[in-house]
């Protein structure tokens, strides 16, 4: 589809100042894009065909952060008809370039979109060395998942530069109306105030959905009983409006907001609370998992009136974890919401990477006797963790044991 007679590959022949090649290259997706019929190819035609598109994409992707150096953000947004926002990531990127060779060469052949690389280059500025790890992340994981990696590690390299400071300084508040009439409200909230938030919104929306759920069932069975089509019972909504009713509650002061997960943990190396929560070093940490670092003063703040949990591990070993409180012990549960060891990096599904409405899922089921420990508990997303129910209903393995 993209071969042309007469390419020149001697060197760049340059014709009113654009390189020949690169002229070719647009001639020949014009000529594909005419010829493009998708409604008479094969799926597997039409998948080989996109995958080619997506390549010579991030080919682009190459020449146009190379050549984004050497002009202002607001020719670039102009020129290649996108935001200063986006422009600005696209310079950014180009400059990361310079100091990162792995970075550049997958970039240059293809290997990464712009897009992977933005997140990349982010990174790699921040913490320089990180592009070859993220590269290999780009690899094998969804892109959301290289771009929390990339978060994580841009955040534990700017701890040691006023990041609390900035945080803070970067919370606030917006609403709008839309065009629908909606109330859009948009917060911006620091680390440790907005957690809580989020886990008692949730917990909520679990509430309301559940709740949805049971009456449309008992809604069916009631039309069942008395003849009616039991497609006219309303059925349970998308999560997120769920979600939505469960802020809207919170913040009317009606909601319930409990939760069976903790809210939120902390995780302080001893070493930084030692020398007086005053700064975190080299090799230690003072994060919420899966969320990103906090400022050690404010991790102070919170243990003053919180209970503390002791947790001991080796490497990536979890050796023991014990909790001071008068309540009864939640090691486990703790220990699930960490991740695993030595970067504790909180909850994701262990099937697709998602963090967004993870539950803990029995490997071995529970219904078999699979004890609720920490090794036969994983973290999956709601969707992941249905279909891992329905794969050990097809295997029968929901069954109890015989006696």
């Amino acid at each position: 589809m993209f071969r042309e007679e007469g390419f020149c590959v001697a060197g760049p022949c340059h014709i009113g100042g654009m390189p020949r090649y690169a002229e070719l290259g647009i001639e020949m997706l014009e000529k594909a894009n005419a010829d493009l019929e998708p409604g008479l190819m094969t799926q597997h035609e039409i998948e080989q065909t996109f995958e080619i598109y997506s390549r010579a994409e991030r080919l682009v992707a190459y020449g146009k952060t190379m050549l984004a150096r050497q002009m202002d953000e607001a020719k670039v947004a102009r020129l290649g008809g996108t935001s200063i926002g986006r422009a600005r990531a696209v310079v950014a990127t180009g400059n990361a370039m310079e100091s990162s060779p792995e970075l550049s060469h997958a970039l240059q052949h293809g290997e990464v979109s712009l897009d992977q690389a933005v997140e990349i280059a982010g990174a790699e500025q921040s913490s320089p060395g990180s592009a070859k790890q993220l590269l290999k992340v780009a690899e094998t994981r969804p892109f959301h998942v290289l771009r929390d990696e990339a978060r994580r590690v841009k955040l534990e390299a700017e701890q040691h530069r006023d990041l609390g400071a900035r945080q803070r300084a970067a919370r606030s508040a917006r609403s709008h109306t839309d065009p629908l009439g909606m109330v859009d409200i948009h917060l911006k909230l620091q680390p440790h105030i907005g957690t809580p938030i989020m886990a008692k919104a949730e917990a909520e929306a679990q509430r309301i959905a559940r709740a949805a759920k049971a009456a449309a069932k008992e809604a069916e069975l009631r039309a069942r009983k008395e003849g009616r089509e039991p497609r006219a019972v309303p059925q349970p909504e998308p999560f997120e409006r769920y979600l939505a009713d469960a802020y809207a509650k919170l913040l009317s002061g009606s909601g319930k907001g409990r939760t069976t997960r903790p809210e939120m943990v902390i995780l302080v190396s001893y070493e930084v609370a030692k020398r007086g929560w005053d700064d975190v070093r080299e090799g230690e940490m003072c994060k919420i998992p899966g969320v990103g670092p906090v400022p050690p003063e404010v991790a102070r703040e919170i243990a003053k009136d919180a209970f503390l949990t002791g947790l001991f591990y080796d490497g990536d070993d979890l050796r023991h974890i014990k909790r001071w409180s008068r309540s009864k012990p939640a090691e486990v549960a703790i220990a699930l919401e960490l991740g695993d060891p030595p970067s504790f990096d909180g909850v994701a599904c262990v099937d697709c990477g998602n963090r967004f409405r993870t539950e803990f899922d029995h490997v071995h089921p529970h219904v078999a006797l699979g004890p609720a420990s920490y090794g036969n508990l994983k973290p999956r997303c709601w969707p992941c963790h249905q279909a891992k129910t329905k794969r050990d209903r097809r295997a029968g393995l929901l069954k109890p044991p015989e006696p």
